[in-house]
């Protein structure tokens, strides 16, 4: 139990941390730098405002400069919404809000209030992202509620989580064996069945860990001994989503409870705002709420100077405004339980599990997708709903994102799947079942991450074994920089840090590769990843991206057309980003720019293999890293990865691209 104590003193640490950060970029920043780096959109046009589920004022606003421009805004981030004006009495110039929605230029904010302020009509509106409390608080409430648990079945879970009991298993009334599935994905399959408190899906780089966890949820809905339904959670709302939809795709009544991240029809319709606009008895609701408005209208025309006859008319109209909206809010309660008791799984984040709509509800099992790049804090949140819990990710890739160095240090990115499957092992106990066939990438590209992290349990699927661009394409190549005075450079303002010469030697690479695919007379899209732990270096890719395009027109006229029209020509299809922004994507060509290139030997955050795992990882067909070696081989990680390439033939020296 101290263990857990530990975490709550740790998240507090992150907190602090947290706000800190805050502060320094937001709080104490001006408006318009705020703006620049897009934790700002200034000013905004206000375009209606609604009254929504939970009797929420919901408004629209679309930003009126700097259109199209990158900003720090997703679905689900805290907001204020405020007037810029000289005052000092910022608590009545601003109301927060959530994102519901997001577009281009346009976002639609759930208002913590019950009226506009009269303020809007002032003008001179803008948008501040807000810091999130309220996940903290989250996730405090559930770590404190698991810790003072005295009884029930959080008790037990929590006794098997932290390894202080066996886990149980039960053997199956009958053989389970999906032809859809490999062998591996349906012994996973058989694990999470036949487990009595947790069973973990360990699912490494393209080996179908979305279609095992699915097919898993399927039969789990068959199978389960009560009524209760199936939760299913993720960290992030893009995971949530993607796993709504497939499931869905099953013929599974899906609710999503929460925001989701994309605004296309396929996700919306299995949200439980529109499946309430969609209920027999959303026309009373409708009712109640237009009246509502009407009355919250009549008393907004009472504008600020007013007499003790019309401020007391204003109040009337308020009143039997609110009592409308009371009886509104008694509707969409039961409408909102006939719903979630009809859904046979509900999908949500991690956070999201403690939505007040799923407040004492139990399930039958809780599936956590991506658990490996789950905080564990936020992972206790949807367990404490649990009969049983179901872990599906990959701990040898990208952990969860803190930013605290000293609550990382005390073990903050250690999550509850990682811990979970050492504890077991230690037992005699593994509850966790890996996936072991992979269908990504050519052998070649696998199987150093196969060494390295895979205990060289991993096969490629004879489909894509032998996969390569074209003949005599080798499908992985190391350019070594060594000796050519690539010198990094830092970036002072920043912290990151950048190689100049690097990326313009991954374009000289880049281009004979595209003649060489060319003469061999490949056609159709060629998707093509540019990346680099470094954000530094990714803006220098971008810029060099600009000029090979203009070089290369014809390539990316796909660019300008649908995708799904190719006509027998090769297209490119390039992406520029950081390692964590590819994690869960795949692309036939990836270029890795490791930048580090330095007579001290200091290499960073690249001592994080994990990272470069999901790196590797992400290519099919060919896989280019570039790098010093001088500087990258004093570390084990790497001297492993030249020695490899050297046994495949795959080394190559930057001299051979020189101008």
């Amino acid at each position: 139990m101290q263990e857990l104590q530990d975490l709550l003193n740790i998240l507090k640490i992150e907190q602090e941390e947290d706000f800190r950060n805050y502060q320094q970029y937001i709080l104490q920043t001006p408006l318009n730098e705020r703006r620049k780096q897009g934790f700002c959109w200034y000013p905004v046009k206000l375009n209606y405002s609604e009254i929504g589920t939970g009797e929420l004022v919901y408004i629209s606003v679309e930003r009126t400069s700097s259109l199209g421009a990158p900003h720090a805004f997703s679905v689900g981030s805290m907001v204020s919404f405020f007037v810029n004006t000289e005052e000092k009495n910022t608590q009545n110039n601003s109301v927060s809000g959530v994102i519901s929605a997001i577009w281009k230029d346009t976002m639609k904010i759930a208002l913590h209030t019950d009226e506009l302020p009269d303020w809007v009509e002032d003008g001179k509106l803008g948008i501040d992202i807000l810091f999130d409390n309220v996940s903290y608080r989250e996730m405090e409430n559930a770590l404190k509620q698991v810790i003072k648990a005295e009884k029930g079945r959080i008790v037990q879970l929590r006794e098997i989580l932290l390894g202080e009991k066996k886990a149980n298993f039960k053997p199956l009334k009958y053989e389970i064996s999906l032809p859809q599935l490999n062998d591996s994905q349906n012994q996973a399959v058989r694990n999470v069945l036949s487990a009595q408190e947790v069973a973990i899906i360990h699912g490494p780089p393209g080996t179908g860990k979305t279609t095992t966890l699915v097919q898993a949820i399927r039969l789990a809905l068959k199978s389960k001994e009560n009524a209760l339904s199936l939760l299913v959670a993720a960290p992030s709302n893009t995971a949530v989503d993607l796993l709504t939809e497939k499931l869905a795709s099953e013929g599974i009544k899906v609710l999503r409870i929460g925001n989701p991240a994309r605004v296309d029809e396929d996700v919306q319709r299995y949200t439980l705002d529109n499946q309430i606009s969609n209920h027999p008895l959303f026309k009373d609701l409708k009712k109640y709420r237009k009246d509502a408005e009407n009355f919250r209208q009549m008393a907004g025309k009472y504008k600020r100077n007013f007499g003790s006859d019309e401020r007391e008319q204003r109040r009337l109209l308020y009143a039997e405004a609110k009592k409308l909206l009371k009886e509104a809010s008694e509707l969409e309660k039961y409408i909102s339980k006939d719903i979630l008791d009809k859904a046979e799984v509900i999908t949500a984040t991690l956070v999201g599990a403690a939505n007040q709509v799923l407040h004492e509800r139990r399930f039958d099992t809780v599936f956590i997708d991506e658990a490996a790049q789950a905080l564990e804090p936020a992972t206790w949140i949807p367990i404490l709903k649990a009969e049983k819990v179901v872990f599906a990710g990959d701990h040898w890739q990208l952990p969860p994102t803190v930013k605290s160095m000293e609550a990382d240090r005390k073990g903050l990115s250690k999550t509850l799947f990682e811990k979970c499957i050492l504890r077991h092992k230690k037992l005699d106990s593994p509850v966790d079942v890996m996936l072991r066939t992979q269908y990504r990438m050519n052998e070649a590209i696998m199987q150093f991450p196969n060494e390295q992290f895979y205990e060289n349990q991993l096969m490629a699927s004879d489909k894509v074994r032998h996969w390569v661009l074209g003949e005599n394409i080798a499908p992985i190549e190391f350019i070594d920089t060594a000796g050519c005075g690539f010198e990094e450079t830092p970036n002072p303002e920043t912290g990151s840090t950048a190689n100049p010469e690097e990326a313009k030697l991954l374009f000289r690479h880049l281009k004979v590769l595209i003649q060489e695919i060319d003469s061999q007379s490949v056609k159709g899209i060629i998707s093509i990843g540019l990346i680099s732990p470094y954000k530094a270096q990714t803006h220098l890719l971008k810029e060099e991206l600009e000029y090979f395009k203009q070089e290369y027109p014809e390539k990316f006229a796909l660019e300008k057309q649908e995708k799904n029209h190719v006509s027998n020509q090769l297209y490119l299809d390039i992406e520029v980003n950081t390692v964590d922004s590819f994690q869960g994507q795949e692309r036939d060509i990836i270029y890795i720019s490791l930048v580090r290139s330095n007579s001290e030997g200091e290499i960073g955050f690249l001592k994080d293999t994990r990272r470069m795992n999901v790196a590797m990882t992400r290519a099919r067909k060919k896989l280019v890293v570039i790098g010093d070696s001088a500087t990258l081989a004093k570390f084990d990680f790497y001297n492993n990865f030249l020695n490899y390439v050297d046994t495949i033939h795959a080394y190559k020296s930057a001299w051979e691209w020189s101008e």
